[in-house]
Order: structure tokens, then sequence, then C-alpha cells
């Protein structure tokens, strides 16, 4: 065909085109939806449907569920932004400590959208692309320190406030549909810790931090993170003593305020015994199932059951090292499809717990310059109190990681579809779920 006559064709509308050519076009457009022209989205997508192995009528029926429905994840992080190399120069050549240099790379990855246009679009490509509607945010860092909580939940109020109508703060179920016609997207903030000001003089005291956090717009909180705290035991300890009187009394006044009770990190008994001492529908936001896979971090059927009794919702995470086996998007699928056969599509959710990051962070890493004492300008303590893993041995791939990659929550719904779950067990897994929570916890006391 020559020149002439290729841009003839181009510029024709297809319906002259003739309808075999029609429909080939069409044909290509569909098998081809799942791409969006960034690697760093596609190249995760290819690596999932080489795993799943789908038909095309799959691939378009999960497109057509997926989008169509409202997706609220129930626990993870929004798109992070890239730093900003200069910015962080000019904090070093002003003299900034470790910790000042530490709290800037922070901010800027979870705000810089409300500065950077192009950041800004990124951010939206990606949540779009992921077909997400709103994410139980982690906006609070590990521990009870209110001051250190508070931290993440100011850089998450700022990227809302700067960057809404786009990007909204989310505390009622009923904005989720405005949301999802308008094409914005929302954050629940969920915070790492109940905020305790640790001065042990009555219990109401120590209590009264959570209001406030609630009235900032924290709707979840961990129990604990990991390691023992005054509440109760974490999923890391290797003595499990479970929940504490004063655990309790914390439980109670979650209740009363509204604040869904977390228990993703606690241990198992500490995970059941809040449970039972619950009143409202209670998560484990980011979990998996320890009669797939045995590890700390997941559940144990009889901690899940004692959650779901509450009316309450279990969340599979995809973290390789959590799932098991292979640690890639069809372990994730076992992992759901014994919580959804076993305790029912109506305790089931995602909670991914990875973050898609800018493909412009590692050019504006590359500009920042040697502190002066000649480190680099970021990296935390390797030993961090709340970070304190049991040792196991597994090794990830980065096919795992990137099979269950955050831009891939269409492919979730995909494997749902090929593992034979209904739309309707599907949409209640995807959004419905966390929906059915939140406002269950947001009812008067």
């Amino acid at each position: 065909m020559n020149a002439t006559r290729r841009h003839f064709v181009r510029t024709l509308p297809l319906a002259a085109l003739g309808s075999a050519f029609h429909i080939h076009v069409r044909s290509q457009e569909a098998k081809d939806r799942w791409r969006t022209g960034n690697p760093s989205i596609d190249r995760p997508r290819e690596i999932a449907l080489k795993l799943l192995k789908p038909t095309q009528a799959q691939i378009d029926h999960a497109w057509e569920l997926h989008f169509g429905s409202i997706v609220f994840e129930s626990y993870g992080f929004a798109p992070r932004f890239a730093v900003d190399g200069e910015a962080i120069n000019r904090a070093i050549e002003m003299g900034a400590t470790k910790a000042e240099l530490d709290d800037l790379r922070e901010s800027l990855m979870m705000n810089r959208g409300a500065d950077s246009e192009r950041e800004r679009k990124e951010f939206m490509d990606a949540f779009h692309a992921a077909g997400v509607t709103c994410i139980f945010q982690n906006a609070g860092e590990e521990g009870n320190d209110p001051l250190r909580l508070i931290k993440r939940l100011a850089h998450f109020t700022r990227a809302t406030d700067a960057m809404s109508p786009l990007v909204q703060k989310v505390v009622r179920v009923e904005q989720l549909e405005t949301l999802k016609k308008q094409g914005h997207v929302g954050l629940c903030f969920t915070g790492n810790g109940v905020p305790l000001p640790q001065r042990w003089e009555s219990v109401r005291d120590e209590l009264g931090m959570i209001r406030i956090f609630h009235e900032l717009g924290i709707r979840m909180m961990h129990l604990t993170y990991n390691r023992r705290n005054p509440i109760g035991d974490g999923a890391g300890e290797p003595h499990d003593g479970g929940l504490s009187d004063f655990g309790k009394s914390v439980v109670a006044e979650m209740n009363r305020l509204g604040v869904i009770v977390d228990v993703a990190h606690s241990g198992w008994t500490t995970a059941e015994q809040a449970a039972r001492a619950s009143s409202r529908p209670m998560m484990a936001s980011h979990t998996t199932c320890g009669a797939v896979y045995t590890h700390f971090r997941g559940k144990p059927d009889s901690a899940i059951k004692a959650i779901c009794d509450t009316d309450g919702v279990v969340g599979m995470c995809c973290i390789p090292r959590f799932l098991g086996g292979k640690g890639d998007i069809t372990a994730l699928m076992d992992h759901m499809d014994h919580l959804i056969k076993t305790f029912g599509s109506e305790h089931a959710a995602i909670g991914c717990d990875v973050a898609y990051v800018s493909r412009f962070e590692k050019e504006e890493r590359a500009k920042i310059k040697k502190t002066p004492s000649g480190g680099s300008a970021f990296g935390g303590s390797a030993d961090r109190w709340e970070h304190l893993w049991p040792k196991d041995d597994f090794v990830a791939t980065p096919e795992a990681d990137l099979s269950v990659s955050w831009s891939n929550w269409p492919m979730f719904t995909l494997g749902m579809i090929m593992r034979g779950h209904s739309d309707d067990a599907i949409r209640r897994v995807i959004g419905g779920n966390v929906m059915r929570v939140v406002k269950a916890n947001s009812q008067p006391s």
C-alpha cells in the first residue's frame, strides 16, 4: 500500500472500511486492552498473563467487571511519587540531619503531586490503570507515639488537600459512588498503631487520643505492629500472650468511636481475643491464610473464623514471602480460593501492601549528591525495633514480585474469574465488603 493510500485508510471512519477490517481492528483493541504504554505497568501484566493463561473472553470479562465496579483496597499505598532530587540537594547543602532527610524523602514520595504536574499525572494514570476507586491508605507510622503517628497523616492530608478534587479524603462510603462516576479517587486513612500518650495515669487518659485521630480522618488502626505493646502481642512475638486487659478497653473505645479494629500485624491469639472483644465488624486488612502456607504474618483458620464471626473482613496481601509456594499471582489466588470457599466471599478482600512507584524515581535519585560525610542521603536503621522479623528461607523472584504488583489489580479480578467465582462474589471481594465494614463501624453506638 503506498503512502497516499495508507493516509487515506487511516483517516476514514471504521464503518467506511468494511466490516471485516472493522472486526479486525476491534479484535486487536480487545486483545491488547490491558496495555497502557507504560512499561512499568505493562511488564507486570505480561508476566501475570503468562502465569494465569486466560482466554481472551476471560480477559474481556475481567475488564468489564473490574472497571465497572467500585474497588476499595482493604490496606495499602497510593502510587508513590518520585522524590525531588534538587530539593533534597538543597536540604543537604543547608546541613539537614539524617532524620530530616528521611522525613523529606518520605514527604516527597507521599505528596509531591501537590506541586508537580508530571508526578500528579503519573499518579492518576497509575490509579486509573489499576482501576482502584479508594485505598485504605497507610497514613501512620509503626508504634504508639502520637507525634510519630501524625507525620504520615500530615503528608497525606496535604496530598488530599492540594490534589482535590482528583484525590479526596474519604470518611464515608457514600462518597465512593460519586468518586467513581467522576473518575476521581479516594484515600481512607488507617494508622499503624493506636495513639497512646503513654503517661499511664488512667485508662481514660490513655484512650483520649483515639478520638482526636478519628476526628483527623483515621478510620482504622492496628492494635499491634509485629512487636508486643500494652494492648497485646504482635505477629512477630515468639510467645503470643494475647490481648491485655488494657487492650480490651482499647477495642471497646474503638468500637464506640467508629474506628475499625485491625489485627493484620497482631499475633494469632491476640487476633482471636480481639475479635471476641469487638462488638463491631473488624479486619485483618492485609494478611494470608495459614492453612495454605504457614507464616507468622498469616492467620490460621481459627483466627480468620473469629474475625468473620464479627461480620468482619480478611484481606489477602501481595507479599510473595507471606504467600509461599512460588509467591506469585497463582499463589495469591490459592489463598483467595481458600478464604472464599471456607468462609464465604462476604468476608474476603484484597489489601496489597505494595505500591506503584513513579517511573521518574530513578532519574530523580540520580541527581542527589552525597552528604558531607560522603554517605547516602537515605537509608533507615537496619534493626528498627518494630521491624524485627523471624527468619525464613523463602527466596523471592522478580517474576513473583512483578506478578502481584499493585497496578495488576485487574489481573486479580481476572484470576478470581478463572477460579470460577461469580461476578457478585468478586464485586464483594474487590470493594463491597470493605465498604460494608466501614459503614457498619460508622453507625452510632
